[in-house]
């Protein structure tokens, strides 16, 4: 068993600890995992002022939310993460909140179909058809980000994607959380990681695959970005956690942008776990983690 340094960090271990299923008991259902999840967004404070709204856009659920301290016409497309198969903007509403408010801009958080319901592409088709929307309603893409953490940080690779195929524009970055970017769940770190991610397993993102691809092929670069031809794209910032099993993905997918002479900054930060920014309110490092971000965003969004 490992020690560690941050106390901060384990605690939130201790929480998440107590949240498990008792040995034995069945796995929660997807009703119920998205019923936890909205949950746990719900127990979140917002910053001071921060209002969010419903809104639909290309015929897609989505929510307005507009922290203090906008700099008129930035914009964030969030998409959030669940394994394509939970989440929502109720549950990553505070995350999202907190984003926004440090890049001083308006965000919008997408409610993307989930599989098994709606099978792959629809999530990717719902982020482009969002963004498509964004800009012919005025947003610009010098002054857009794409965000998105675990599968929503692979879906935001896929969407830069299959903006590339469709030409239309880059948005000015890319910011990605702990991206599931490979559903061949390939990579060694699934094996030496396993024994410290409280959160991820292999076989349960084989099942979420399973539902998300409805046996469609993994390697297709939708699905897959890693497998994908990144030149052209955006400049990228990746934030994920030393502890996770995902960590591979990341490495990959900095990998991959680098050989295409894509603009990456990779941060590993050491001891975190899976989208630790979603514990922003136990963890300083989340916080500093999303004032990095938010920084970053800052100098690629413009006055």
């Amino acid at each position: 068993m490992s020690s560690w340094k941050d106390p901060e960090i384990a605690g939130v271990r201790a929480l998440i600890a107590s949240r498990q299923p008792a040995p034995g008991a069945p796995a929660p259902s997807i009703a119920e995992r998205r019923a936890a999840m909205d949950a746990f967004g719900e127990m979140g404070a917002l910053p001071p002022g921060c209002r969010h709204e419903p809104m639909t856009i290309a015929g897609v659920k989505a929510e307005r939310i507009e922290p203090t301290g906008v700099i008129d016409g930035r914009r964030i497309l969030y998409l959030h993460g669940g394994a394509y198969v939970a989440g929502s903007p109720k549950s990553h509403r505070p995350l999202v909140a907190r984003l926004a408010q440090a890049a001083r801009a308006v965000a919008i958080s997408a409610d993307y179909r989930l599989g098994p319901e709606h099978r792959f592409p629809a999530a990717v088709d719902d982020a482009v058809a969002v963004y498509r929307a964004m800009l012919e309603a005025g947003a610009e893409p010098e002054r857009t980000i794409i965000a998105g953490d675990s599968a929503g940080g692979g879906l935001t690779l896929a969407t830069a994607l299959a903006l590339k195929e469709q030409d239309l524009p880059q948005p000015a970055g890319l910011f990605v959380i702990s991206p599931w970017a490979d559903l061949t769940q390939g990579h060694d770190t699934f094996r030496t990681k396993a024994e410290d991610d409280p959160m991820i397993t292999r076989g349960r993102l084989i099942e979420a695959a399973d539902d998300y691809l409805g046996g469609l092929d993994p390697l297709d670069p939708l699905a897959s970005p890693v497998f994908g031809d990144f030149t052209g794209l955006a400049p990228m910032l990746i934030q994920v956690g030393s502890e996770e099993t995902l960590l591979g993905d990341s490495l990959l997918v900095a990998e991959r942008a680098g050989h295409a002479r894509v603009d990456v900054r990779l941060e590993i930060w050491p001891e975190m776990i899976h989208v630790w920014h979603a514990w922003g309110g136990q963890l300083s490092a989340a916080r500093r983690a999303i004032a990095a971000a938010g920084a970053w965003m800052d100098e690629r969004l413009g006055g």
